[in-house]
């Protein structure tokens, strides 16, 4: 497969989990800051800009529709939704030939939105919820008109190590939220996982069961270790051959050993040390990207992103 098809699957995967989760990210705070008077909102949305790789300038007041603009509307923000999307519309006009009618389609109506003025116009909670739909509607696509070809494996590789990155991120709302309500069931929430988590659990809600469930669980598909065992998986199925010893991929290496020092280590010590922890997830879902992109990719289609907090 041409590197610049290749590349502009594997950002597509990515740019549209990225658009998802963010959404998710910003239902949990917006609820946490709107719905609880004790929250300090202007801390808060500080920490929500901080975990997504945005500083708020120390003088300007930090506050929903500030988070809001930088992280959901304005297209010119690296981290924002409508830059996400728009970049994932780029990815896939330079992947034309490559995509289903169908899935080409979703995507430009999806960015057609923004471009118009319609996605901006829209309010929480009807923002994240349409933007959980549009992402619903493209990944859905994907999965029922792609052939699994090296185009699917490069589009998987994206959406899970994105998903990783972000379930991350997720997970470090709800220590940022601290004693406020109930910040593991937004957040399980925000992953729809409370349902699953319930279930798995038998109704027992707990802080380190929330945690466990959302960086280890193998079965659940927004779970830490489930994305980087199938980013694992994608990897391995790209290569042509598979080595004797070790590992000849770079980004295999860094996802294989961040993926199993997750799943042996203490889970006791991961939460004591788990705002640290996300960040070094994020790093190496920063380091595995870069990687990737010296392995499989001739030039570079990602925009400006932050991979942990500054």
């Amino acid at each position: 497969m041409l590197s610049r098809i290749a590349e502009s699957m594997f950002w597509i995967g990515r740019y549209v989990e990225r658009a998802e989760d963010t959404a998710r990210i910003l239902d949990v705070h917006t609820q946490l800051v709107l719905e609880d008077p004790a929250i300090d909102a202007d801390a808060t949305c500080r920490s929500l800009l901080a975990i997504m790789g945005v500083d708020a300038a120390p003088e300007q007041p930090a506050h929903i529709p500030l988070v809001m603009e930088q992280l959901a509307y304005d297209v010119t923000a690296p981290a924002s939704i409508a830059a996400a999307l728009a970049a994932a519309r780029e990815s896939a006009r330079r992947a034309r030939e490559t995509l289903s009618t169908s899935m080409w389609e979703a995507l430009n109506v999806t960015y057609h939105a923004i471009e118009s003025g319609r996605f901006r116009a829209l309010r929480p909670p009807t923002t994240f919820a349409w933007v959980r739909t549009r992402a619903a509607t493209i990944n859905g696509i994907a999965d029922a008109t792609m052939t699994r070809d090296e185009g699917w494996q490069f589009l998987m590789l994206g959406r899970c190590l994105e998903r990783a990155d972000m379930t991350s991120r997720l997970v470090a709302t709800a220590t940022v939220a601290g004693n406020s309500g109930s910040p593991w069931t937004s957040t399980l929430r925000a992953c729809g996982a409370h349902e699953a988590f319930l279930r798995t659990y038998k109704g027992l809600e707990t802080e380190r069961g929330a945690a466990e469930f959302l960086l280890l669980d193998r079965l659940f598909p927004r779970s830490v270790v489930f994305a980087l065992d199938r980013a694992e998986l994608a990897l391995s199925n790209l290569e042509s051959g598979g080595a004797r010893s070790g590992f000849q991929n770079e980004a295999q290496r860094l996802i294989g050993r961040t993926r199993a020092e997750l799943e042996y280590r203490n889970l006791t010590d991961v939460m004591a040390e788990l705002p640290d922890e996300m960040e070094r997830l994020q790093a190496t879902c920063a380091a595995a990207t870069e990687a990737i992109s010296r392995r499989f990719f001739a030039g570079s289609e990602a925009t400006e992103w932050l991979g942990v907090r500054s």
